[in-house]
């Protein structure tokens, strides 16, 4: 008998493995059944789930009349999810070039006007990635002792490094560790990948454990990625001519070095971020309380914004501390609101 995979038999079949994942237990058809998109009788469900026994992709236990996936049916599945994660990848990055492209228009100019608006220095830093949540491991062989490892987080930021093991694993072997690794990680973020999950995957991958945390190092890495690429936008910076205050010397000569600094509004931004962790409200800090040395004699006004996606940023306005705070607090809120329709609202 010729059979083939089609649609409603992949869809059972990833039913099971999941369903199986999830419990542990052998999967009966009656609890198939329940899956709202198959709305199918428990009846025709047996008999696909008899091909798929016949075509090798699940095995039924002797003491159970429930089913469990063969070596067949979880290859399957996990080339399925890889398959989609690409194409899901490539959808995104094709998406999001057209979106960065947009969005780094739309912050430049963003800080030329508040420069305009307020007669102050502006800046903006790009959008960073924050509380991001990891979406998918794939380990792969490329020679012996040595793996591919794909991370794939939130916001579909995608980092592949190799790695060097001391053993070499078998196909049977990296299909485990991608399954355990996955089932266990997805979904969260580094600061929720703690020692009792990663002392506990290490003793589930038991002879695997030193594989376990190459990975899990490369996870971390992945997950911390982006922060260190932070764009800054800045304009205005000969504003600050305009105040006596400011415009001595030496004093104009540092800050007019700090704004052309992308490294030290780095630091700052980091700072700022730290300080403000999940907090998108405006904020002002007045002479000493700057993090930033040479602008002590300053006031900076900055508030985060947040796109959604764990996508943050930070606006700020540095100027005299005689500064029209409560303008610059309109123009603030104006402008976060300008952002949240441009680009949050496009996502929902």
């Amino acid at each position: 008998m010729d059979m083939k995979l089609d649609d409603r038999k992949v869809t059972i079949l990833k039913a099971i493995i999941k369903t199986y994942l999830e419990t542990g237990e052998p999967v009966g058809s009656r609890t198939i059944s329940k899956y709202s998109e198959l709305k199918l009788s428990s009846a025709t469900i047996r008999n696909e789930m008899s091909d798929l026994e016949e075509m090798g992709y699940i095995l039924q236990p002797h003491t159970s009349a429930g089913r469990i996936p063969s070596d067949k049916g979880y290859r399957f599945y996990v080339d399925q999810i890889m398959t989609e994660k690409e194409e899901e990848v490539t959808e995104f990055k094709e998406m999001m070039v057209q979106k960065v492209d947009r969005l780094e228009l739309v912050l430049k100019k963003m800080a030329q006007a508040l420069a305009v608006n307020t007669n102050y220095a502006a800046m903006i830093s790009g959008p960073s990635y924050h509380k991001t949540k990891l979406k998918f491991i794939q380990l792969s062989r490329v020679e012996k002792n040595k793996l591919l490892v794909v991370v794939v987080v939130e916001g579909n930021i995608v980092k592949n490094t190799m790695i060097n093991i001391a053993e070499d694993l078998g196909d049977e072997d990296l299909l485990n560790l991608n399954i355990l690794l996955n089932s266990s990680l997805n979904g969260l973020t580094i600061e929720e990948i703690n020692l009792d999950i990663i002392s506990r995957l290490k003793g589930d991958a038991g002879i695997h454990s030193q594989v376990v945390e190459l990975v899990l190092n490369e996870v971390a890495e992945a997950i911390r990625a982006g922060e260190e690429d932070l764009q800054i936008y800045t304009s205005g910076a000969t504003n600050i001519f305009r105040y006596p205050e400011l415009s001595e010397g030496e004093k104009a000569s540092q800050l007019i070095g700090t704004l052309e600094h992308k490294e030290v509004l780095q630091e700052f931004v980091s700072e700022i971020n730290a300080n403000t962790e999940g907090d998108t409200g405006i904020q002002v800090y007045i002479g000493d309380e700057t993090p930033v040395q040479s602008m002590k004699d300053c006031s900076v006004v900055t508030a985060n914004y947040d796109l959604g996606g764990g996508l943050r940023g930070t606006i700020g306005i540095i100027g005299p501390k005689r500064m029209d705070y409560e303008k610059v607090l309109g123009t603030l809120r104006n402008l976060m609101n300008q952002l949240d329709v441009a680009f949050k609202k496009d996502e929902r």
